[in-house]
């Protein structure tokens, strides 16, 4: 006998535009203007900028950071992962708001500081740190540096002694848990790169506690990105609080507990992550070992925030097929990660017609340039314009210029007005630190 067939759960059917929108309040579709984000027409952006083009809103940022913040009151400090949107008027917002910074370069410590983040306010994390950018994060006074190995551990004491300078760091531990999110943005599980392993923690902080010029403040933990569940969070944290009382019946301090990031979104017309959900795993975890709690949010705070626009360049196979403007090159995530982003057109009267599977692709030279297949759309015709959205997060930070493509360029949007934080790259800069050696002549 054959084993019966294993039945296969078909695919959720793709939301309406209508649905779309519900779930986002900071877009509306006018019945004139077309798609809104926040008081903006967005074919008033592209008319402007041309296509593609990225769009923030500065007063999404602003309401959700106050929602974590509010939710978060007395509990945890936000400092936002700046790996997911570096752009100087993005670190702005969120710095007015309150907020501190996680970074994972050097690049993204010069970036945070020149944003007016306070050093006191910044963490640094990160698997694989240069001696050049401890040194920068010893130079600039950061709140600590989470140390990822033992060999980190070692050079960060030989550096601190090198300059006479006591140096505050947690031990990033690795509590093999799974995130239950895509292999590719796991980060807690024990095969992956990230992090001490969880046994071998407890010897190398008392390790850390015996070396001149470091002082071990506490226990780093982060587990994955997009992360709806609390399920993942409740058992990395209760790895960490067991962590916690076995170092201080050793007589170690422990002070810190940075709980990492990973709140996930909604990119269909699901809900995300509950920040009030996420804040009662923490208390319930850590609220009575008086500890100060930190927590490192990035797509959460940002992925909403931010579209991509793009024109239809052409149609193929009967209108099966269409050619966007954009391509990989500005989001890869569905390349990458073959992640869902919702697409809806910019025109009023486009967006209420009847839907049909739609292939949306790029120019790029890669089957892999592709948005999505069989999408549930009106029907797509050249010229016609759409936006990609929840594009806030690991879009225009992860853009390359892949088959000499201008990086596009970047508008803010804050309330009813707008303005370009960043212009189309020129052609000629996509050349301008190369050279040719007199020898080639």
């Amino acid at each position: 006998m054959h084993a019966p067939a294993l039945a296969v759960a078909p695919p959720p059917a793709d939301p309406s535009v209508a649905a779309l929108l519900a779930a986002r309040p900071h877009l509306s579709m006018h019945a004139h203007d077309g798609l809104m984000l926040e008081g903006v027409a967005l074919n008033a952006i592209a008319d402007a900028l041309g296509t593609p083009v990225w769009a923030y809103g500065a007063g999404t940022l602003r309401r959700r950071l106050a929602a974590l913040q509010g939710a978060l009151a007395g509990l945890a400090g936000v400092h936002y992962a700046v790996k997911a949107n570096d752009h100087l008027a993005v670190l702005r917002v969120l710095a007015a708001g309150g907020a501190g910074a996680d970074v994972v370069s050097g690049g993204e410590l010069a970036r945070a500081l020149r944003a007016g983040i306070a050093p006191s306010r910044i963490v640094f994390s990160g698997v694989g740190k240069t001696t050049e950018e401890i040194r920068a994060a010893l130079a600039a006074g950061i709140a600590q540096i989470n140390v990822e190995s033992a060999a980190e551990l070692d050079m960060i004491s030989a550096l601190a002694a090198e300059l006479g300078r006591t140096v505050l760091v947690a031990l990033r531990v690795n509590p093999d848990v799974d995130a239950g999110t895509h292999a590719k943005i796991t980060t807690g599980l024990a095969e992956n790169k990230f992090g001490i392993p969880y046994d071998e923690a407890a010897a190398l902080y008392a390790r850390a506690a015996a070396l001149p010029f470091l002082r071990p403040v506490g226990l780093a933990l982060h587990i994955g990105s997009q992360i709806v569940t609390l399920a993942p969070y409740r058992a990395a944290f209760a790895r960490a609080a067991t962590l916690v009382r076995d170092l201080r019946a050793a007589g170690l301090v422990v002070s810190r507990l940075d709980c990492g990031g990973g709140l996930g979104i909604g990119y269909r017309d699901e809900p995300g992550a509950s920040p009030d959900a996420f804040a009662g795993a923490l208390r319930a975890a850590f609220g009575a070992m008086d500890v100060e709690l930190m927590v490192e949010p990035g797509r959460w705070l940002v992925g909403p925030a931010g579209v991509l626009l793009a024109s239809v360049l052409l149609t193929k196979a009967d209108g099966r097929i269409a050619v966007l403007d954009a391509a990989m090159t500005e989001l890869v995530r569905p390349a990458m990660y073959e992640a869902w982003h919702a697409v809806v057109p910019l025109s009023p009267v486009r967006a209420t017609e009847p839907v049909a599977p739609v292939d949306l692709v790029g120019p790029v030279c890669e089957t892999a340039d592709t948005f999505a297949r069989a999408r549930m759309l009106p029907p797509l015709r050249a010229g016609d314009r759409v936006a990609l959205l929840d594009a806030g997060a690991y879009g225009a930070v992860m853009s390359s210029t892949y088959n000499a493509r201008p990086l596009a360029p970047i508008a803010l949007i804050d309330g009813a007005r707008w303005a370009t934080v960043r212009p189309r790259q020129a052609i000629e800069e996509l050349w301008r630190q190369e050279s040719v050696p007199d020898f080639l002549d």
